[in-house]
């Protein structure tokens, strides 16, 4: 390994080890973990040339400490990849309420690294970056400040001390430890999970309803079991139970059927084709009144037959919807699945 490899290759550690220490380390530290002499460290760590990202607090007695604000990544893509990116940069355009200059900035960066290999993508990266930036009418900077202190406390591990707004309008107040950050496109919101306290359990927020956030010095750690894959497996989108899931069972019309199968709706799911042209679509869900709304945008060409619990929530829906328009209709309607037909005239 040539001098130029191991300076590059020592500055990594160096940055990892600051990464994982955001209050700072002295430079006698930072030997003192990396396991070599001061005088190494000081040679790559020259106060008067430090590298990108990596500053000196002269307020907390000199300790080096990482920019969590500078450009600390470098990337390259394929064309596929970058087709790939151009795809999620869309969902996150179309898919988010409000504004986000981080995001944009981020599609903005993007999109300029991309002239060179393929102007159309990058184009319509910059033009995102736009939109993104050009919805005044949707920033909100509580939910932004909120967002980066639970990013900064996610990346760092430590503990926030958040005030939660419920939905009647009575705001608490929690110590929490973040443990993911997830998004729910169906609902054009962001959850996060973690640690709170109390009751000192996984608990998960919409992080619009968070009314504010502060750091705290408390730290902490991730369990090692903690598996959000794992513990989302079974929802229909970000909401999760230690209970046995619910086997759903849908019938949907042959009009919408080939649509149902265009798509892959949940990833436990399983469809069969009936001689009548009608789908049967089953799936094993944690909680299935999430999937509430996604049904009753199917209308009357989705039938719940499991469980009956979701099915009777729904029939009362449909006698409520019908007295809404003037329909009257028996209080106790059948189970055949052609009474739905019958009123709506298909």
């Amino acid at each position: 390994m040539n001098r130029a490899e191991e300076k590059a290759q020592r500055l990594l550690q160096i940055e990892k080890l600051l990464w994982a220490h955001p209050e700072g380390l002295t430079r006698a530290e930072i030997a003192r973990r990396l396991g070599v002499n001061r005088s190494t460290i000081t040679k790559y760590l020259n106060a008067d040339q430090l590298p990108p990202g990596i500053y000196e607090d002269e307020l907390d007695g000199n300790k080096l400490k990482m920019d969590r604000n500078a450009d600390l990544t470098r990337a390259s893509f394929s064309l596929h990849e970058i087709m790939a990116i151009h795809l999620a940069t869309r969902l996150l355009a179309t898919r988010t309420d409000k504004q986000n200059p981080h995001a944009a900035s981020a599609l903005r960066k993007l999109g300029i690294a991309l002239q060179r290999l393929d102007k159309n993508v990058s184009r319509h990266l910059l033009h995102s970056a736009d939109v993104m930036d050009e919805e005044t009418a949707y920033r909100d900077p509580v939910y932004l400040d909120v967002l980066e202190k639970l990013t900064e406390a996610w990346s760092a591990g430590r503990k926030l001390k958040v005030q939660h707004q419920m939905a009647d309008g009575r705001v608490f107040e929690y110590t929490f430890s973040p443990y993911f950050i997830e998004p729910y496109a169906v609902g054009q919101t962001a959850h996060v999970i973690g640690f709170r306290e109390p009751p000192g359990t996984i608990r998960t927020f919409k992080i619009e309803r968070l009314r504010s956030a502060q750091l705290l010095p408390d730290r902490y750690e991730i369990p090692a079991t903690f598996d959000p894959k794992a513990l989302l497996r079974d929802a229909w989108g970000i909401w999760y139970t230690e209970a046995e899931p619910v086997e759903v069972v849908l019938r949907f019309h042959p009009r919408v059927a080939m649509r149902v199968r265009e798509s892959r709706w949940h990833r436990g799911e399983q469809v069969e084709a009936q001689p009548d042209g009608y789908l049967i679509w089953r799936a094993r869900i944690a909680e299935p009144q999430e999937m509430l709304p996604w049904i009753r945008g199917w209308g009357a060409d989705c039938e719940v037959l499991e469980p009956m619990k979701l099915r009777e929530m729904l029939m009362g829906e449909a006698k409520a919807l019908a007295e809404l328009y003037g329909w009257h209709i028996s209080s106790s309607p059948t189970n055949k699945s052609s009474t739905l037909d019958d009123f709506f005239g298909g």
